[in-house]
């Protein structure tokens, strides 16, 4: 079946500034992006503040003694608690679906979309990607913090996510072949094969992501991909982020107490990809680990972005445009192992310039449309377009 299940639905729409280290980094006048900043020069509408200072090392060497069982890429049995369906999944389908999406199947956009195309079915998933099928789902929030207001319900066509964050091994692979800038990740400690990619521009992501016939998710895309069609503040459910189910900040410590090795040991790290378990559409560490770019203008809320994050397909400020009148910031969303449970939710959104400036340990992950998939599908050895696949089917509920 070459589109998904077609159900008409008519639902009804439901009804705080990143921390970040950056002294000294003003915005631009007119800047209306939302700094996270000492202070704007005069014109910038933004919201400004800063939290605690990040690390500061910029060292790199190389280390041993992870904890964090890097290599596998099996999930792990769901924690107590978790409404998610966590997915095993070899990369091909699309992964757990939820209230709105009917076991995984694409939903059309009925009378509360008029205008969303028809849905296309997941189709075999390019390796190293899963699917999201199409349908609705709630952006953003009323009760968290003020740059995620208001809620509302959007539509997305199906797309593909990678199910790791790029990784150092992989966007090296890349620089060597002269596909990709030279970037990242200048601390010590980050360079293990298997570890995400971080301090890399928004510009070297999305280059990364254009040189495998890809592209940078948009916001809307990724928020989906960590909290489903329902509204869930994280890929497992509305529980806590905890270091059982992510690598973040707790009462042990940064990187769930693990010790960086080498210089600042306590500013800890990010782990191997995959070292907890793959949650909602069978994507690993969507929150947590790393913070990841997206492809939109930040906007200091919702109601400021208006009918750019509205309705069928947003893609925030100017439709993602290269450039944007009056907005200068991107964005990075998922938390990291540097910042408690607080950051580590599908709703929380962290400015910062395409720079990189001053500097951050950010990385990324890729996405693709169904007319993207199905190139790279091609090109893969033995590749073979347009072959549908069952959706993976949603574990049980829990709590």
């Amino acid at each position: 079946m070459r589109r998904g299940l077609v159900l008409g639905v008519a639902l009804a729409a439901c009804a705080g500034p990143a921390p970040a280290r950056e002294p000294g980094a003003g915005a631009g006048s007119g800047d209306r992006s939302g700094a996270a900043v000492v202070a704007a020069d005069p014109g910038d509408r933004s919201v400004a503040a800063v939290v605690a200072a990040g690390p500061g090392d910029r060292s790199g060497a190389a280390g041993s003694g992870d904890r964090s069982g890097a290599d596998q890429q099996t999930p792990a049995e769901a924690v107590s608690g978790d409404r998610s369906g966590v997915v095993a999944s070899s990369g091909a389908g699309a992964g757990a679906g939820g209230p709105g999406e009917v076991g995984g199947l694409a939903v059309a956009g009925g009378a509360e979309f008029p205008g969303a195309p028809a849905p296309e079915a997941c189709a075999a998933a390019p390796e190293g990607m899963a699917c999201v099928p199409a349908g609705p789902f709630l952006r953003g929030s009323d009760d968290g913090p003020e740059n995620t207001r208001p809620a509302a319900r959007v539509w997305l066509q199906t797309f593909y996510m990678d199910r790791n964050e790029v990784t150092y091994a992989e966007y090296k692979a890349c620089v060597k072949a002269r596909r990709c800038d030279p970037s990242g990740p200048g601390y010590t400690d980050f360079d293990r094969p298997r570890q995400p990619i971080n301090g890399v521009r928004w510009f070297d992501a999305d280059k990364y992501c254009r040189a495998q016939g890809k592209r940078l998710p948009s916001e809307a895309q990724w928020e989906k991909a960590a909290r489903g069609p329902d509204g869930a503040l994280h890929p497992w459910g509305d529980e806590p982020a905890t270091c059982e189910r992510a690598i973040i900040k707790d009462e042990t410590g940064r990187s769930c107490g693990v010790k960086k090795l080498l210089s600042k040991p306590e500013t800890g790290r990010p782990f191997e990809v995959g070292s907890r378990p793959a949650y909602r559409y069978g994507l690993f560490d969507m929150a947590g680990n790393s913070w990841e770019w997206v492809a939109d203008w930040y906007t200091r809320d919702y109601a400021e972005c208006g009918a750019d994050c509205l309705g069928v397909e947003p893609r925030g400020p100017c439709q993602g445009a290269a450039t944007c009148a009056g907005f200068r910031r991107k964005l990075v969303r998922g938390g990291s192992w540097y910042w408690d449970a607080a950051h580590a939710t599908a709703i929380y959104r962290r400015p910062h310039w395409p720079e990189n400036q001053p500097f951050h340990h950010f990385g990324f992950r890729c996405a693709a449309s169904p007319a993207e998939a199905e190139a790279l599908r091609a090109a893969s050895p033995g590749g073979e377009a347009g072959a549908p696949t069952a959706p993976v089917p949603a574990g049980p509920a829990g709590g």
